[in-house]
Formats: structure tokens, sequence, C-alpha cells
């Protein structure tokens, strides 16, 4: 089967979907589908972060990304209340510009890339090195007083928030 262990053919197959679903993306014409393959582009984002065994970045990826971070582009959408009558069309010049420079992009990206070396982690005995309880560990001994502190900080700005938004009581 042409020398492919698992964990290549599943890095081609969200590979492969994570392409597929970042052009849905980009060419479908509803905002709300656009934002679903969005998250679809995540999870298969999420995958490749579970195949270079980073467990606690792949779920985080997943909480934060697909989930606060596309509920707010829901939102957005909803809000704005797109319409295609009212939507301003784009003149094609506009249009071919923003594929040259679209296809230069890609060019530089695939030129920088082409001289890069693959980085084997199983080999180099990095296999423990996305763990949950290794990133524990570290935090929590070898930087417990930042931790603290970025902790102590994240409270008050919550209860700086809270006294902002509170309101005033109305006086009689």
């Amino acid at each position: 089967m042409l020398g492919l262990t698992i964990t290549q053919w599943l890095f081609g197959i969200l590979s492969l979907m994570a392409i597929m679903f970042a052009l849905m993306v980009v060419f479908t014409r509803s905002p709300v589908n656009s934002v679903l393959y969005l998250v679809l582009t995540f999870f298969c984002i999420a995958g490749h972060y579970l195949l270079l065994n980073a467990q606690f970045l792949a779920v985080v990826h997943i909480v934060v990304y697909a989930g606060a971070i596309m509920v707010l582009f829901l939102f957005i959408i909803m809000l704005m209340n797109l319409n295609t009558e009212t939507e301003q069309q784009k003149h094609i010049i506009a249009r071919i510009i923003s594929g040259v420079i679209g296809g230069l992009l890609l060019f530089v990206m695939v030129g920088a890339l082409k001289g890069a070396e693959q980085i084997n982690l199983v080999q180099s005995g990095a296999s423990q090195i996305g763990l949950v309880k290794n990133l524990g560990n570290v935090l929590f001994h070898e930087f417990l007083f930042p931790f603290e502190v970025a902790s102590i900080l994240l409270l008050a700005a919550l209860v700086g928030a809270i006294m902002i938004g509170k309101r005033e009581p109305i006086k009689n």
C-alpha cells in the first residue's frame, strides 16, 4: 500500500478535507453556510493537532475557535441582515487584482516552504510533548508565579468590567 502509515493517511485525508472546507468558506454565497464550513475547517485543524500528539491544543482550539469565535461570527452575520439586493457589486478589475494578489501570496508561501525540512517528532523523543499532564507540570512547577499573577489580573479585569457595566440605581 505504497508504504504509508495510518498517520500519514489520516494526515492526507484531514489535509484534503481542510483545504476543501476552506475553499467552500470562500466560494459559498451564504454567509451562514460559510461560517459552518469554517467550523468544519477548524475541526480538521484540530485533527492535525491530535496527529501531532497535542491533545490540549486540539481541545482548546475546538472550544475557543469552533465554539466561541464562531458563535460571535454567527451573531454578527445575523445582526448585519445581509441582503443581496442592497449589497454593492465589486468591479471586475477589483476581482482580477484580488485574484492576482492571492496567487502571488500562494507563490511566496510555496517558495518559502519549499526548502523546509520535515520534522519527525516521534523519532526525536518528543512523543509526550502535548499532553495535558506535562503542560500542568510545567505550568505549576516552573511558571507558578506568572500563572498566579495572570489569574489575579484576569480577576481584577472581571471585577472592573462588572463595575463599569453595572447600572446606577434609579433615585426617586
